[in-house]
């Protein structure tokens, strides 16, 4: 099983950024879809899991309004759509599924 991230970036504050974890090597569909971030010096944070069937569960109350997660199994493909983002949102943002890691994509919120 294979996870890649994409579509980090520098955004300014209140911008909106939209993150793609594509997977290979399992059947996408049978699996929920995970999202996690690290900021430097802090612990891993549970943003958000999307169930097989497209049912999302926001993880984080700083998020609620601002985040949509969603997934496209024909394309083996989930989406994170990031909206209002704030410095604090700043960090490496993986999705996990079916056992494996994406390497991450970095999210950085400045002026």
């Amino acid at each position: 099983a294979r996870l890649v991230e994409s579509g980090g970036g520098l955004v300014q504050p209140g911008g909106s950024l939209t993150l793609s974890c594509v997977g290979s090597g399992f059947q996408f569909s049978d699996y929920d879809i995970a999202w996690y971030r690290q900021a430097p010096g802090k612990d891993r944070e549970h943003v958000t899991t999307i169930g097989k069937t497209g049912i999302g569960s926001l993880r984080l109350a700083s998020i609620i309004g601002r985040f949509t997660v969603s997934r496209d199994n024909a394309k083996n493909t989930a989406v994170l759509q990031m909206t209002k983002l704030r410095p604090e949102d700043t960090a490496m943002y993986y999705c996990e599924g079916a056992g494996a890691w994406g390497q991450g994509t970095q999210v950085t919120v400045s002026s």
